[in-house]
């Protein structure tokens, strides 16, 4: 029976002891609770963990001593401190000071190429002082890698600069950048592949190093659904450990026999993770609702929605993100608003953004999945685009919009799904929006704000460097 990957041949990075992705974790920390903190860590050695993962990268967080205080706690006990620890921080100051309190070979996550050479040697000549691993990200001046290409380009140049300078090829793992897969975005569909098959050409292009990758993100698109989540986990590394990734960052307890998953789901998560199908990740979707358990009142409404009353029918194409018939509902929405002497920006401002607040809090429940948020988006943007002639030719010579924004991804961050989202509120609220796009340089956002004149600057990025380019441009 083919099973989650075993310790003989993967190594399991606890994930739980990270302030970034443990909420209950970052609230013991926040309120000093570390002898609980501790616990957290003890349960992760005892589900698995071969390294325990430890982050303190919070903005409202004295990271430096939060790193210290824990890693001297557990330090003393046995039963931790057998396992190795990563020391994982965007803050080369909270690393180095987290280097000093821990015995045996560390791990240090991360360093890169994002501000030159120059620094990334600095930082690898300094891990190797301590004797410590170091995590390489697939990062360089010009941002994340996101396709195998540039993945395989950025770990080979680090490669040979690092083993340049004498640093052990045993001690660097590169983490390639798992993205997340089934958002609903085509260009995010490859990602899954482009991650296995670089796993393939960075082994043969760097000999002896290792591969890691943070699991979470892959299955972000699904958080809320722990079976999906867990499936699609198992999946990626059923595929990407004969391809070479020998370590991740993943919840131990949390791995599925790949056997014993549902065959259904385990084949449509293949389909998403391998890229099988432009259609794979829909199918997902849909098949997700299955392992929350049917719901006969919502299969009655998809056979009847096109006969409620207009409104109601705009609030369910939004929810249940189906364009087929929303600029013909939209349309005689605006012409019943119309009769009654309204205007036609009524039609975004009550029903449109009505449903809109319906996604808005079924997707903060976790009851609304990211791909479906975004193909609602994508119906709110379709009918605004119907109804925009109509609002320009019913204002008043020289009237304003509500103000001009300049919205971008910041420099070295591709994540813009949020961005794109809040774009389209936004303008249907009556904002102009001018959206750079991702990996944008401070100096080009602040040009561009002066440029046209913006009221506001809106920075999006998910990685926490991305903090760092923001308070640049602040």
């Amino acid at each position: 029976m083919a099973s989650a990957p075993s310790s003989t041949q993967f190594v399991n990075i606890g994930e739980r002891t990270n302030v970034t992705g443990s909420a209950a974790f970052k609230k013991l920390v926040m309120a000093g609770d570390y002898a609980k903190a501790v616990e957290v860590a003890r349960a992760q050695v005892e589900n698995g963990a071969q390294v325990i993962d430890v982050n303190m990268d919070e903005g409202l967080l004295d990271a430096h001593h939060a790193m210290t205080t824990f890693l001297k706690l557990i330090a003393a006990e046995p039963d931790i401190a057998r396992v190795p620890v990563m020391i994982d921080s965007s803050k080369w100051d909270v690393i180095e000071a987290g280097l000093k309190c821990v015995s045996g070979k560390p791990i240090v996550n991360s360093i890169s190429m994002k501000e030159g050479e120059a620094q990334f040697l600095h930082h690898a000549r300094r891990c190797m002082a301590y004797g410590a691993a170091v995590v390489v990200m697939a990062f360089d001046e010009v941002g994340q890698a996101d396709t195998k290409e540039r993945k395989v380009e950025i770990c080979g140049r680090a490669y040979d600069l690092l083993t340049g300078i004498g640093f052990p090829p045993e001690d660097i793992i590169f983490d390639p950048n798992v993205f997340a897969v089934a958002t609903g975005i085509e260009e995010h569909d490859n990602y899954g592949v482009d991650f296995i098959e670089a796993c393939r050409e960075i082994k043969v292009r760097c000999p002896h190093v290792h591969i890691s990758g943070g699991l979470s993100n892959l299955s972000f698109s699904f958080r809320g659904n722990e079976p999906v989540r867990r499936a699609m986990h198992s999946v990626f590394l059923y595929h990407a450990i004969p391809a070479g990734m020998d370590m991740g960052i993943v919840n131990a307890g949390q791995l599925d026999v790949y056997d014993a998953i549902d065959a259904e789901l385990r084949t449509a998560c293949e389909d998403v993770v391998l890229n099988r199908d432009p259609q794979a990740g829909e199918r997902l979707v849909a098949l997700a609702e299955k392992f929350r358990g049917t719901d006969a009142v919502a299969e009655k409404q998809a056979a009847e929605w096109r006969g409620f009353e207009v409104r109601k029918r705009l609030e369910y194409a939004l929810v249940k993100g189906i364009d087929l018939h929303v600029v013909e509902d939209t349309e005689e929405l605006r012409r019943e608003v119309d009769a009654d002497g309204g205007r036609p920006i009524e039609v975004i401002e009550g029903p449109l953004m009505d449903g809109m607040n319906v996604v808005g809090d079924l997707f903060g429940s976790g009851k609304m999945f990211l791909p479906q948020v975004v193909k609602s988006a994508r119906v709110m943007k379709k009918a605004v685009a119907h109804l925009l002639p109509f609002i320009e030719a019913s204002k008043q010579p020289g009237a304003k919009g509500k103000g001009k924004i300049v919205m971008a991804t910041v420099k070295g961050d591709v994540h813009d799904i949020g961005k794109n989202i809040v774009g389209v509120v936004l303008q249907c609220n009556g904002f102009d929006v001018v959206d750079l796009g991702v990996m944008v340089p401070w100096s080009k956002i602040l040009a561009a704000a002066n440029e046209n004149d913006a009221d506001m600057i809106g920075l999006s990025g998910l990685i926490t460097p991305s903090l760092d380019e923001m308070v640049t441009v602040a």
